[in-house]
């Protein structure tokens, strides 16, 4: 039975889809239109008195930079934020981004958008009024039928006429609905609602995902009839359970039917009053501007005239960029010079190391075994000799383009001299790292030294000791199991 519902669900998406290609290649998709007065999303979402622009919160509804908090994760809160006036279009779209999170395995009660005829400020429905006019998708958290099908996610319509039925969680009355567990999720759920051409859809962002449009169809309504005016509405509460409700966004869009003419709302634009208010405004604030100058001026008589020049021309922007590369030329060579003399006391102490052991060895005219022969060890001086000579080679080009280097920039001439010097240390550095490598293949340890044999290790344990030590542990093992005998006979009397 499972599998059938399955793929009859896969069929119906498949279909939808289907349908929504042969919309798109006819035109006939809707052309959205950015509702702002009917929309919030942070940063910087409330103003200084802690109000959400076009939008009213109530009960224990707290907003803040980045999101409103509809309820705490405390008991028996509720809390609604709604928009000041109505939204007037026949197709509308809404996506709200939100978060349900709490400690316990189950939350409670929930969290509710609306789309109503009037502001359901409070009430017992998800923390708004009953007997709503328009639609109301519910997320409802708590298993109030025991029927073990919750989270689950509700479309619920209403005519003003009818009482929510709580203790079925609402699903006589649901028109659609759709098992999401939408708490504690590791990316914030979100919820895109179309209603258009008098059909309701209902999309889910299970929140497993970063990805913002990865969206699965929960619910579907047809010839479904709402207000042609209405407000949008975020609510939430909790019972005996707690979760932080958090709604993060609310973006509402103006769809558009292609082919007719775009008409503007009434309230779209400003009205006369509002544009005579801001015009003196703006009059206020530039008398008192213009008033600041003047006492500005008269308090520092020596700044008058033309400001001084804050930006630097092409060419000093160009001669700063040639010093600073200078400069850093400068310590980059600095940095080689210390390198190359540690490389030359290090050739120099072999050179010496290696002298003294053929000073020593001179007198032996036949090699013993292990030894290197005299003419083998002339080379090998003559060879470290020739690299001494060329890492001192190395050191007086570095040293002539550390002087340089350290002169100030005098044109073209002295750039085209730096690159010719770092050509000659990239080419010195390449003899000397070749040289290196052919005298460690060719070097071959004089004498292999031994490691001095270790004395042996003497014993810490006689054997009578080991004995003694088995002896007494025998003892404590034998004296405790008595000791546990005598306690469980004595804990046995009271059973």
């Amino acid at each position: 039975m499972a599998a059938r519902v399955t793929v009859v669900g896969s069929f119906v998406v498949l279909l939808q889809l289907q349908l929504l290609l042969l919309q798109v290649i006819a035109g006939e998709v809707p052309t959205r239109r950015f509702e702002y007065k009917y929309s919030f999303k942070g940063p910087h979402l409330v103003h200084s008195d802690s109000t959400v622009p076009f939008w009213m919160h109530t009960g224990n509804a707290i907003p803040s930079a980045d999101q409103i908090r509809i309820t705490p994760s405390l008991r028996s809160q509720k809390g609604s934020v709604w928009t000041k006036s109505k939204f007037n279009s026949e197709n509308w779209e809404i996506e709200v981004t939100f978060r349900v999170t709490g400690r316990g395995r189950v939350g409670a009660d929930g969290l509710a958008l609306w789309y109503t005829a009037d502001q359901g400020l409070d009430g017992p429905v998800f923390g708004a009024a009953d007997s709503w006019n328009g639609v109301g998708i519910f997320f409802d958290s708590f298993d109030n039928d025991g029927k073990k099908n919750n989270p689950v996610i509700l479309v619920v319509g209403n005519n003003g006429q009818h009482l929510y039925d709580h203790q079925n969680d609402g699903t006589t009355q649901a028109l659609g609905s759709c098992l999401r567990d939408f708490r504690n999720k590791p990316y914030p759920v979100r919820a895109r609602i179309i209603y258009y051409r008098k059909t309701l859809t209902v999309m889910i962002h299970n929140g497993f995902t970063p990805n913002n449009d990865d969206y699965e169809l929960c619910a579907r309504v047809e010839n479904m009839v709402l207000p042609s005016e209405g407000y949008y509405g975020i609510s939430a509460a909790t019972g005996g359970l707690a979760d932080d409700h958090d709604v993060l966004s609310f973006l509402t869009f103006r769809l558009l039917e292609p082919g007719k003419p775009v008409e503007e709302p009434a309230d779209s634009g400003i009205p006369q009053e509002e544009k005579e208010k801001y015009r003196e405004e703006y009059e206020n604030f530039q008398q008192a501007l213009d008033k600041k100058k003047e006492e500005f001026q008269k308090d520092h008589p020596d700044m008058q005239g033309e400001p001084a020049d804050l930006f630097e021309t092409v060419n000093e922007r160009e001669l700063r960029q040639i010093f600073e590369g200078q400069n850093r030329i400068h310590l980059e060579i600095k940095q080689l010079n210390r390198q190359l003399n540690m490389i030359l006391d290090e050739q120099r102490r072999y050179v010496t190391l290696v002298t003294d052991e053929m000073a020593k060895k001179g007198s032996n005219t036949a090699p013993q075994t292990g030894q290197l022969p005299q003419g083998e060890l002339d080379n090998i001086v003559r060879y470290q000799q020739e690299v001494l000579r060329h890492v001192g080679e190395l050191k007086n080009s570095v040293t002539n383009a550390l002087n340089q280097a350290a002169q100030p920039p005098g044109g073209g001439t002295g750039s085209y001299e730096t690159s010719q010097h770092f050509n000659d240390i990239k080419e010195h550095l390449h003899i000397v790292k070749r040289d290196i490598g052919a005298l460690v293949q060719r070097n071959v340890i004089l004498e292999k030294p031994k490691c001095p044999e270790l004395p042996p290790f003497p014993s810490c344990l006689s054997t009578t000791h080991f004995f003694m030590f088995v002896a007494i542990q025998t003892v404590l093992f034998i004296g405790y199991i008595m000791y546990r005998s005598q306690q469980e006979a004595a804990a046995k009397k009271f059973f």
